[in-house]
């Protein structure tokens, strides 16, 4: 069964995937930087009273997505930041050093649905995965491919869910980029579209009931801009096969009881239970079941609180399997009567242990997957609970899959780690024996690489993880430019998984660190809660101290050194480069929520209250936002980083407006020396789904900009 979604705060994933590029030449003999002429940016007379404290927003018109005068300002930043990359000397090496890496076949792991089975297939460039089928007799044919939706690849396939016979299919488009999404269903045999397009869909499972229908979750179509206007109340929807969407059914939300943020529902394997889980915001939710082989049955609280993370895995006949952190900051397994399931019923299946759980099912047994310092171990149970045997893994890194149906005599999971690409495993639950399903065949030389864990002290005493990739004889001098990488935030861990684009850096000569902040998932619940609201700054002081721990250890220097992170990662850049604008000599902040006085007052965005609290919470928690809210904390006349902003002016989970204010304070009063540019991404959003084309011409102006800045004149 497929977990419930709570739709989480996600980060920008570098991409996954990767031969030996020419190291860069380290000498420094001046600076690369200029200042360039940035466009005038007006401002107006903007200004928030916050408990008695006023707080101008000079900028507030760019958060207008649908304005000229917003779309101007875009194409004339975009000019300027364009101008400072093509004169780069070597970003057309690294683009085309990017392109030739990226240029191989990868293939995902089959699944069965059927008469066929079914994987996704990317030839080396496409801009997006081909969805491939083989019937019977072993025959190919394309299935699905979203590179024929658009002429420039920004439309892309999202969720793909069959029918319990297997005949008929559902699939999601997205458009640049957008969380709003569209859904086709089509005859699997003729591949023929059935019915009209569902429309304006959002954050959203697509779950079957047998062959009559599914449900699906959405919001009620904001006024205004529908990227960037408030949407609060999500409801789970029935879609019965053959009826129009106006009369699809509100299962659940809407009402003054069942008013929540992110609403999912899944049908169990048998169809027997419908399962509902609510959430306010991205941590906890409240969990629900129905009897669908009853007509007209009562919806059963199983949980009526948010103090917790819980959903159901799978069941046999009433026996329900959880997984929950409920008084197990780890995680646990425990299993109760659907009759009567509420969790002072609940008995532990499999404990809770000192590593953080995450689990899945397939072919009758249980795989639990255990986060031993951000490194997975793997577990196999069968269905009574008794330990059927550890599984061991190709090496140490992470490994994710083990999922399929109970009747699944094979299941597949892939494993990676920063230097090893991901290769997909067959594995026989029976026997415990693996094999090679797919190796990639990449021009990128594994063997020539080191990946280390170390263990660095932060401010106050705690002990944080990092691991730290590069090339092997690399002469630790203090001159190896480098990139630390972080996230720190809604209980997502950054496991070892291999990236084309971490690949060319490693070549070029560089270092990649990885720190594993508080605020994150990789040592449970407490962690996690360590960095969120008025505890966000051991979050930042996390990130300092391993840029710290970067220089002390003489793997770079203040001037080698760049930060870089996505989404809440670059909340974290955009923050410790306010504070420590003396630590690094190029920030990265990538699609960041910049703005904490206002961002939940943008789409999804006041979900995210459980990890950052709001301006209008209190005074005390107003006060602690203004304290380390980018936006808010740009001081005229000092020297910030390099500093390239990234954005996508279709992202409606963090609103382009965030990268827009920040990088216009800091134009208006940031350094006299070092650049500080926004380059805008056109028809995209939060990163999913972007086409490869755009992703390489990105990390082609993210490295060149970086290294430049660095004072790297050239490429050998």
């Amino acid at each position: 069964m497929k977990r419930i979604y709570l739709i989480l705060l996600i980060s920008l994933a570098l991409v996954s995937c990767e031969s030996a590029y020419k190291k860069a030449s380290h000498e420094i003999v001046q600076t690369n930087s200029q200042k360039p002429s940035y466009p005038i940016t007006k401002k107006g007379d903007v200004i928030d009273h916050y408990f008695g404290t006023a707080v101008a927003d000079p900028y507030r018109w760019l958060e207008d997505d649908m304005a000229d005068d917003t779309a101007a300002w875009v194409a004339a930043e975009n000019k300027v930041t364009h101008a400072y990359l093509n004169k780069i000397p070597f970003r057309a090496q690294i683009k085309k050093r990017l392109t030739n890496i990226w240029n191989y076949e990868k293939v995902t792991a089959p699944f069965k649905e059927g008469n066929y089975t079914y994987f996704y297939k990317n030839n080396g460039l496409q801009n997006q995965y081909v969805m491939y089928r083989k019937d019977i007799g072993g025959n190919e044919e394309v299935f699905l491919d979203p590179n024929t939706f658009s002429e420039d690849g920004t439309v892309s396939l999202g969720q793909v869910s069959f029918s319990k016979d297997g005949s008929i299919a559902a699939y999601t488009i997205s458009e640049g980029g957008s969380d709003w999404r569209k859904v086709k269903i089509v005859d699997v045999q003729s591949k023929k579209q059935i019915e009209d397009t569902l429309v304006d869909i959002k954050f959203s499972g697509l779950s079957w009931y047998k062959n009559e229908g599914f449900y699906y979750s959405s919001y009620d179509k904001p006024k205004g801009s529908e990227l960037s206007a408030k949407t609060d109340q999500h409801k789970l929807y029935y879609h019965q096969l053959g009826t129009k969407q106006s009369i699809d059914k509100v299962v659940f939300g809407g009402t003054p009881t069942q008013k929540h943020r992110y609403v999912g529902g899944d049908v169990t394997e048998d169809d027997r239970y419908l399962l509902i889980s609510g959430a306010v915001s991205t941590n906890g939710n409240r969990l629900f079941l129905k009897d669908l082989t009853k007509k007209n049955s009562p919806l059963v609280t199983v949980l009526s609180h948010t103090d917790s993370n819980t959903y159901v895995i799978d069941n046999m006949g009433s026996k329900l399997y959880l997984v929950t952190d409920l008084d197990a900051p780890n995680k646990k397994i425990v299993t109760v009567d659907a009759s009567n399931p509420t969790s002072n019923n609940w008995v532990d299946f499999i404990p809770e242990t000192k590593n953080v759980l995450s689990t899945s099912a397939g072919s009758g047994y249980f795989f639990t997957n255990y986060m031993v310092d951000a490194v997975t171990q793997v577990n196999q149970y069968d269905y009574d609970g008794n330990l059927v045997r550890e599984i061991k893994l190709p090496g140490v890194g992470t490994a994710s899959g083990f999922g399929g149906k109970k009747e699944d005599e094979v299941l597949y999971y892939s494993f990676s780690n920063y230097v090893t690409p991901d290769t997909t495993y067959a594995y026989d639950a029976q026997s415990g024996n693996s094999r090679v399903y797919n190796k990639p065949k990449i021009d990128f030389d594994t063997d020539a690489f080191i990946s280390k864990q170390v263990f660095y002290t932060s401010k106050d005493g705690t002990k944080v993880p990092m691991i730290i990739s590069y090339k092997k004889g690399t002469k630790l001098n203090g001159n190896n430019p480098t990139i630390l990488y972080g996230y720190g935030g809604f209980n997502i861990s950054l496991k070892p998984r291999f990236s084309i684009t971490r690949a060319v850096w490693m070549e070029m000569g560089g270092i990649y660190a990885v720190a594993n902040l508080r605020g994150g998932g990789e040592y449970g619940t407490n962690w996690h809660d360590a960095g969120t609201k008025k505890k966000k700054q051991n979050v930042f002081d996390d990130f300092i101290a391993a840029g710290e721990y970067l220089i002390d250890h003489n793997y770079t220097s203040k001037q080698k050194l760049g930060i870089m992170g996505g989404s809440n990662g670059g909340l974290l850049v955009g923050a410790v480069m306010t504070q420590r604008p003396d630590l690094m000599q190029v920030a990265l902040p990538a699609v960041g929520v910049l703005d904490m006085l206002r961002y939940h007052t943008f789409t999804s965005g006041a979900g995210w209250a459980y990890d950052y609290g709001t301006s209008e919470q209190d005074k005390d928690m107003f006060e602690y936002l203004l304290g380390y809210s980018p936006v808010h904390n740009v001081n005229s006349g000092v020297d910030y980083p390099a500093t390239l902003v990234t954005t996508g002016d279709h992202d409606d989970r963090v609103v382009p407006a965030h990268s827009f204010k920040f990088a216009a304070e800091l134009q208006a009063k940031g350094s006299i020396k070092n650049p500080l540019l926004i380059r805008i991404e056109t028809d995209a959003g939060h990163g999913a789904g972007t086409p490869v084309s755009k992703t390489i011409d990105q990390y082609a102006d993210i490295f060149s900009f970086t290294l430049w800045n660095m004072g790297i004149k050239n490429l050998k």
